[in-house]
């Protein structure tokens, strides 16, 4: 197991516990740091909290005592948790530094690090990527956003693996000395304002993944995103675009029929099985890594020939008296939906809704015109139904539950037609996690 090197710091507060929180407690104490872990919501009886007190590590729950602060050089935070948080606040006012946990993949040495960020695909090009590195049978480790807690993973690799994360504006946010030797940013769209503020504090976040690279690391980018091409105008990595609409020489990129990277044909369109034309996008990021990386074409062919997508990310569920039911629990904010609807050009029963961020669905406009039904539920249902009328729905239903939503949709449905959960939405209103939306999704569906 490798420890840490170089840490700067002995006496850390973990403010927020959870998974990665949890993981971070442990591991800094198991490497001899002065730890305190402290958690608003979290009950005397937490798991988390048994365990970490097991260990010695004083964990204080119910409250964020102030004089924490005097006791720390930093605070190892939640993504999730905001920068208004009190703690934060008064730790900034200080100049007690402020992080996340993926900065300690920084001090364990990793030297091969591949990192996915963007709005949206994060999950189905780093899940991509893995995957051609694994049938390449180079050794690899997948951490970060996609569920793994990205240092708890590097504090177990070996010298000779590459580590492939997914991380968030949340996480990227944290960092200071965090570098991989290959970036990968996706797109940008007006996402997790709420945390952020402004658009502009969105893109900064994200930026940082390639903020401390230089000319011998390499920056993948979407050619094609305005927003994305303008910010790399700053990095000093080395720059492989990709793109769907334009002919790169020094890239990755596609025409009507098939995909080519520095004019080497990869593979014909047709060929590949993942279904969305978004998710081009998605495979053209992780062929640009494949090859610097020295991955055959065939490894890569074999790859698109055979992967159908991830849980939760437009995942076929089931056909039921010839309705196909997908799953895109994944889809927590509108681009995402936008893109999941331009997927299909069969007739769409829509299950969306969900936490209400403040925003308006208008955008949801340009790609309803097979959208034959909505069935709406959460908090932004009503905001759904405003949207749906003004583009000529004529079938609405607002329902309380997911079982209700899959029984509604079946009811309006007929023979080859789509059942597609794409929320355009968060989840938290009603439920943990999107994953556990989904879940519950599938399993109605399931009862049918």
């Amino acid at each position: 197991m490798r420890n840490l090197k170089n840490f700067a710091f002995q006496r850390v507060l973990v403010l927020g516990l959870a998974k990665s929180g949890t993981a971070v407690a442990k591991l800094l104490s198991r490497n001899g740091i002065e730890v305190t872990a402290n958690d608003l919501k979290a009950s005397e009886h937490n798991d988390n909290v048994q365990q970490l007190r097991s260990l010695g590590i004083p964990v204080i729950v119910g409250e964020h005592p102030l004089e924490l602060i005097e006791t720390v050089d930093v605070i190892i935070k939640n993504p999730g948790i905001p920068y208004e948080n009190i703690l934060i606040e008064k730790a900034i006012e200080k100049d007690i530094p402020v992080l996340t946990e993926i900065e300690l993949i920084s001090y364990f040495g990793i030297e091969q690090l591949v990192a996915i960020t963007g709005s949206n695909g994060k999950t189905t090009t780093t899940t991509l990527i893995y995957e051609m590195y694994t049938k390449a049978e180079k050794p690899v480790s997948l951490a970060g956003n996609i569920g793994h807690v990205a240092s708890e993973v590097a504090a177990h690799m070996d010298n000779n693996q590459t580590m492939v994360a997914e991380l968030s504006s949340f996480q990227l946010l944290g960092i200071d000395t965090f570098k991989p030797s290959i970036a990968v940013l996706l797109n940008i769209f007006e996402a997790h304002l709420d945390y952020h503020h402004t658009l502009e504090h969105y893109q900064n976040a994200k930026a940082n993944i390639f903020k401390n690279q230089t000319s011998q690391d390499v920056l993948v980018y979407n050619y094609d995103d305005e927003r994305v091409a303008r910010i790399v105008e700053n990095a000093c990595s080395t720059l492989i675009p990709f793109s769907r609409k334009q002919k790169l020489l020094d890239g990755t990129y596609c025409n009507e029929s098939a995909i080519y990277f520095k004019g080497d044909k990869i593979i014909d369109l047709n060929a590949i099985v993942l279904v969305g034309e978004h998710n081009i996008e998605n495979i053209l990021a992780a062929i640009s890594v494949a090859k610097v990386e020295g991955i055959s074409n065939q490894v890569i062919y074999e790859v698109l020939t055979t992967f159908t997508g991830v849980t939760h990310r437009l995942q076929f569920v089931k056909k039921i008296k010839g309705i196909s039911f997908y799953n895109d629990s994944k889809a927590t904010n509108i681009l995402a939906t936008q893109k999941a609807l331009s997927a299909f050009e069969q007739p769409t029963i829509l299950l969306a809704g969900g936490l209400d961020r403040g925003n308006e669905f208008d955008d949801l406009r340009t790609v309803m015109k097979n959208v034959k039904a909505l069935v709406l539920f959460g908090e932004t249902a009503p905001k759904l139904e405003r949207v749906g009328k003004a583009n000529g729905v004529k079938n609405i239903h607002l329902v309380d539950t997911m079982d209700e939503a899959v029984k509604e949709s079946f009811r309006l449905s007929q023979e080859g037609d789509v059942v597609l959960l794409s929320p355009a939405c968060a989840s938290w209103d009603q439920y943990k996690t999107f994953e556990e939306r989904g879940n519950m999704f599938m399993e109605s569906v399931h009862k049918l």
